[in-house]
């Protein structure tokens, strides 16, 4: 019979699970109570929650929450960050901190229930923000109408110098 303490931890993380938009499990071994807070703290700037869990209760809210339960990685010392907001925020955050602290190793991640390998999650840092995305999209989807504004501009001018020109010649000649 499971302790009412337990599942009511599995139910607050099947929540918070169901929210997020991607989860990286990290290993954490190592790192001292400064440095766990310094990334937590950089980690909650991104809208990220970054926690030590037990793995066999992590699995069961993963499940329950719908997720894949990554029983083979779920063993020994790991955490679990949520992207709550942007997916891409925990990779963007833990990678370059992971390359900075070799105590914090990348195990994996999920995406859309997509498992991610610890290089995909590497790949996926280095994508531009959402907002720059966006901004490029932006200005992709506006440069054609912007050529072809500028082409019919051009169009239009031409005729008006031909007609001036015509207009010229025709004052020159009476």
């Amino acid at each position: 019979m499971p302790k009412p303490q337990k599942i009511e931890a599995v139910q607050k993380l099947k929540e918070k699970l169901q929210r997020s938009k991607s989860i990286i499990v990290t290993e954490y071994q190592g790192l001292t109570v400064a440095e766990m807070t310094d990334l937590r703290s950089r980690l909650r700037k991104e809208q990220v929650e970054f926690k030590v869990v037990k793995n066999r209760l992590a699995q069961i809210a993963l499940r329950e929450a719908g997720w894949d339960p990554l029983p083979e990685y779920l063993k020994g010392m790991k955490a679990i960050a949520l992207g709550m907001a942007d997916p891409i925020a925990p990779a963007k955050v833990l990678v370059p901190y992971a390359k900075d602290n070799e105590k914090l190793k990348i195990v994996v991640g999920l995406m859309d229930n997509q498992r991610l390998s610890a290089d995909e999650i590497v790949e996926l840092s280095k994508l531009p923000s959402r907002e720059v995305l966006l901004g490029r999209l932006v200005g992709s989807l506006s440069s054609p109408v912007q050529r072809l504004a500028f082409a019919l501009n051009q169009t239009v001018a031409k005729l008006v110098y031909a007609l001036d020109a015509v207009a010229r010649k025709k004052a020159e000649q009476a």
